[in-house]
């Protein structure tokens, strides 16, 4: 039986109420400044383009709210209930201009730099291709989707459920290239990934490079992907190399590769340092505050999203558990009142995928709140409400993510 998969707009999605919202707060000329320099083009308040900048071109325009030339949301009726994100879907965050199509013309011949090991050495893509290759199915999420439902306004992109995908990823795993080359040295707590972006003239270059680390446990699941979805990765998410650490948010998966080391400590990139971290409203960044690393258990609806039959309806949404498999998920159509298991849809890829789920339900004429709510393996729940920080980072409370469907 087929679905429908036409997309729908409403009061449901706070993203949709003002795509224009902006990527940064741009309150002082300085600010203004950094946005010029690093060739970002703000949208006006409600305004949102007919056509998509040249590197995402191929890109569904329908399914997509732009927010702006580097940030687009899949909206949540084009999310589908497919275990796999069409490329073409897959909502785009970049905190760099995207570099020149000319870094794609000879894939093999991108190389990327190893140090920490006991024997560094500059590796090809042609070179990684002979040492290995797997395919992993993993949630890309940027940290800060579900910031539209926080009420204090936390700057940042508006993404409401959009900024989120499930990818098919495909490359040689990290920890066979580490230990190809002996190893990482003694002392080594961390991986730390640099992006290969040419750096804007006029700014101090760790205020703007994307160089994350994260812990060395991450080696276990890592991989250098040069595939997305079993094509060549897009030059639009990173191509043509990316550094994957399935179960982390999007910020850690690393576009156009260009280093990794293995270091006793964090990077002091400012997008490390102060950036990316969980803190108090009003408060500032620092390196002491909790790093946006693995996601959390998150579900919510897809379907129906404004209106609904009167009589029998499927309900339909999708579930992860960032690096835990997920146990089960409940619906509620009364606000969370009460709950009904709700089943997966489709095969399981792993537990670093998002499942797919439905639940049959009765639905009379009248007005409803109809929320998700997904468990891990190890018992974590979503929580009702979210903890509100500065940025709008890791929300994944039920009550926010619902939807309110009329049946008439």
């Amino acid at each position: 039986m087929e679905r429908s998969t036409q997309i729908q707009r409403g009061p449901n999605d706070p993203g949709l109420q003002n795509p224009g919202r902006r990527t940064l707060l741009l309150g002082s000329a300085g600010a203004m400044a950094a946005v010029s320099l690093l060739g970002f083009t703000p949208l006006a308040r409600g305004e949102e383009p007919k056509s998509l900048p040249d590197y995402a071109a191929w890109k569904d325009r329908s399914a997509l709210i732009v927010h702006s030339t580097n940030t687009m949301e899949t909206h949540r009726g084009a999310i589908g209930q497919g275990v796999v994100t069409p490329s073409d879907r897959l909502f785009i965050r970049n905190n760099l201009p995207t570099p020149d199509k000319s870094i794609v013309a000879d894939r093999d011949a991108w190389d990327v730099n190893i140090e920490g090991v006991k024997t560094p050495k500059k590796l090809t893509i042609g070179d990684l291709k002979t040492m290995g290759v797997t395919t992993v199915a993993s949630v890309l999420q940027c940290s800060g989707n579900g910031r539209a439902f926080f009420p204090h306004g936390a700057s940042g992109t508006q993404w409401s459920v959009g900024a989120a995908g499930c990818v098919l990823w495909t490359g040689v795993p990290l920890k066979t290239v580490v230990e190809a080359l002996g190893g990482p040295v003694d002392g080594a707590r961390y991986i730390t990934s640099t992006g290969g972006e040419a750096l804007p003239d006029g700014l101090d270059p760790k205020t703007v490079v994307v160089e994350r680390s994260v812990p060395l446990r991450a080696m276990d699941s890592a991989l250098l992907a040069w595939e997305m979805n079993d094509t060549a990765l897009p030059l639009t998410h990173g191509g043509p190399l990316r550094m994957v650490v399935p179960g982390y948010y999007g910020v850690n998966n690393v576009k156009y590769v260009k280093n990794i080391a293995f270091t006793e400590n964090q990077t002091d990139a400012k997008i490390q340092a102060s950036g990316y971290r969980i803190r108090d409203v009003g408060q500032k960044g620092a390196p002491d505050q909790p790093s946006m690393w693995e996601m959390n258990v998150k579900s919510w609806v897809t379907a129906p999203l404004e209106t609904a039959q009167n009589g029998r309806n499927m309900i339909y949404g999708v579930a992860f558990g960032g690096t835990k498999a997920l146990s089960g998920v409940e619906v509620s159509t009364d606000g969370g009142k009460t709950w009904k298991s709700a089943r997966f849809l489709g095969p399981d890829l792993g537990p670093y995928a998002w499942r797919p789920f439905v639940m049959a339900a009765e639905l009379s004429p009248g007005e409803y709140r109809i929320v998700s709510r997904a468990t891990d393996v190890e018992g974590n729940s979503q929580p009702e409400g979210r903890k509100d920080n500065e940025r709008g980072y890791g929300h994944n409370g039920w009550s926010d993510h619902g939807v309110t469907v009329t049946v008439s």
